[in-house]
């Protein structure tokens, strides 16, 4: 019964190109609540993987689409500099790129039209342009049956998420390169582990490079062995730490660009979260609070194909929704290497200046406050659901977006920010 439900989910992207959805459901407007009696009226407005969480209990309530628009500094950087960008002579990466968007107009009928967008993913403006920082959120995993509340197996709490950019950067000197003896792209720092015990001190360490030929450098603390593990390229797409996710499938896709084949399947109306209402999140009632429930706004989305070039990597492919004004991803399907919808990664994206109402940072633009994800394992029937700030922590605003003098803070307060980003940092945070 659960293969003729994956074939049937499975099935509804088969078939080629999507073309602009002129035959969206036009009858789904502002003020409608979607719920399972009503998957078949959504059907061509939202991915396979998220008709399946409606049909488990998710419900979709329909608000009118608001505009996100680029940083001033950013869409100033795309103007001066995007004429000079151009795919290099490997065919996978760009040369002469400064800052902003690479290829802001892309021809959908270009051959290279989807590694272009990809390029425009990996430079997008959103969560931050020089570096962003994330304090304490929770992460509950757990196996579902669908019928009852999800049985939540581990609860993690994690102390931070960060990265810092080292190309691109628009906000904080140096700028537009913060100089580094080897070609950074960014460093990035999960970790470490708060709670429980057992896992305490737990933490990941990766260094993204700019070159294609350069893969990425995964490190991780395990400090019940005081032992640090490296990570091929290939087990980025693994499941760490008991949860589904993986390190290549965070933001929607956390992978280089360079080594997957991609392929643009069209540009599509569709729903998703870009605008919630909820901050922290708020969890679908019984055996679909393994996700959440909030606005949802009818958004025009690239949909893209990625297949790994790397031998014994998990997935056989992805499938990325990503919306065409803030080029970051709605949700994304991803598929097994027979070609059965596996795993399903859905991001809430909330667009404004401040987390919320009373907080004390007011943004001068609209920033992404990215209020967390879900992961669903399909075919096992377990998800990782992570929202940003947890309910715990009411008071926390959640991201800090380009604001170098917190990305000092904590375990390294005396540091540089690019002192954070090391091996013995990571052993330190973890209290080795």
């Amino acid at each position: 019964m659960r293969k003729s439900a994956l074939r049937s989910v499975g099935a509804l992207l088969a078939g080629g190109c999507l073309a602009l959805a002129a035959t969206a459901n036009a009858q789904v407007k502002a003020g409608d609540t979607i719920s399972k009696a009503e998957v078949d009226k959504v059907k061509d407005l939202v991915s396979p993987g998220v008709a399946f969480f409606l049909k488990k209990g998710m419900t979709i309530k329909v608000v009118d689409p608001k505009p996100i628009g680029w940083p001033k500094v950013y869409k100033e950087a795309t103007e001066k500099f995007s004429a000079q960008v151009k795919l290099a002579s490997d065919g996978v990466s760009i040369d002469n790129y400064t800052a902003g968007m690479p290829f802001p107009t892309v021809d959908p009928n270009d051959p290279k039209a989807a590694l272009k967008l990809m390029w425009d993913y990996e430079y997008r403006p959103y969560p931050g342009t020089d570096d962003f920082v994330e304090f304490e959120f929770p992460v509950f995993s757990g196996g579902l049956s669908y019928d009852r509340p999800m049985n939540t197996e581990r609860q993690m709490l994690l102390g931070e998420v960060r990265r810092l950019y080292f190309n691109g950067r628009l906000v904080n000197d140096p700028k537009p390169i913060m100089p580094s003896k080897d070609d950074y792209r960014f460093k990035e720092l999960l970790g470490p582990v708060v709670a429980p015990f057992d896992l305490k001190g737990l933490g990941a360490l990766s260094f993204r490079y700019r070159s294609a030929a350069h893969q990425d450098d995964t490190w991780l603390y395990l400090p019940t062995l005081r032992r640090v593990r490296r990570l091929s390229t290939t087990q980025r797409s693994d499941a760490l730490f008991g949860q589904d996710t993986d390190p290549d499938s965070y933001w929607g896709y956390n992978g280089h660009i360079a080594w997957q084949e991609w392929k643009l399947l069209g540009e599509k109306e569709m729903l998703a979260v870009f605008h919630g209402a909820s901050f922290p999140l708020k969890r679908c009632e019984g055996g679909a609070d393994f996700t959440f429930c909030d606005n949802w706004e009818k958004r025009k989305m690239y949909v893209i194909e990625g297949k790994s070039k790397l031998p014994q990597y998990a997935y056989g492919k992805r499938v990325l929704y990503i919306d065409k004004e803030s080029m970051v991803v709605g949700y994304s399907d991803i598929y097994d290497q027979r070609g059965e919808i596996w795993k399903v990664w859905l991001d809430n994206h909330q667009f404004r200046t401040k987390a919320r109402p009373e907080s004390t940072i007011d943004y001068p633009e609209e920033r992404d406050f990215y209020a967390g994800f879900t992961m669903v394992d399909i075919q096992l029937g377990h998800a990782t659901y992570t929202p940003h700030p947890g309910p715990d922590v009411p008071d926390h605003d959640g991201w800090y977006f380009d604001s170098a003098e917190k990305s000092v803070t904590r375990y390294n307060p005396q540091g540089s920010q690019d002192a954070v980003f090391t091996i013995q940092a990571l052993i330190g945070g973890g209290g080795g």
